[in-house]
């Protein structure tokens, strides 16, 4: 997810830079990220033709909650980031620089539960 918000963020800058490889508008880019980071990071559920009412809300809550629990976590960790060094007065990293050193914690296992 922070990957997606960090390529969300070039994309973005390329566009305000006029780059021809950029898509033409800043608002092009938000429905292709947000598509990306939902077929990621959101599982595939099978339902069961013959499922009951009660069985579909099963699976959906079974399948869905890991996942969304860990976009909300992943969204406050990386607002949480920025704001920070924000509050800091942090002039020497771009907001990229700090996703991307957060990417790199997250990948090294630092916010583990139980870590």
């Amino acid at each position: 997810m922070i990957g997606i918000l960090t390529e969300a963020q070039e994309i973005r800058r390329a566009v305000e830079d006029g780059d021809e490889k950029a898509p033409e508008s800043p608002s092009e880019v938000e429905p292709r990220v947000i598509t990306q980071m939902l077929n990621e990071m959101l599982p595939h559920i099978r339902v069961p033709a013959d499922a009951t009412p009660q069985e579909v809300t099963h699976l959906l809550a079974t399948a869905l909650g890991p996942a969304l629990y860990t976009m909300v976590s992943g969204f406050t960790l990386a607002f949480t980031s920025l704001a920070m060094a924000h509050d800091e007065g942090r002039t020497d990293v771009s907001s990229a620089e700090v996703l991307q050193t957060l990417a790199l914690q997250v990948e090294a296992g630092r916010f583990d539960e139980g870590a």
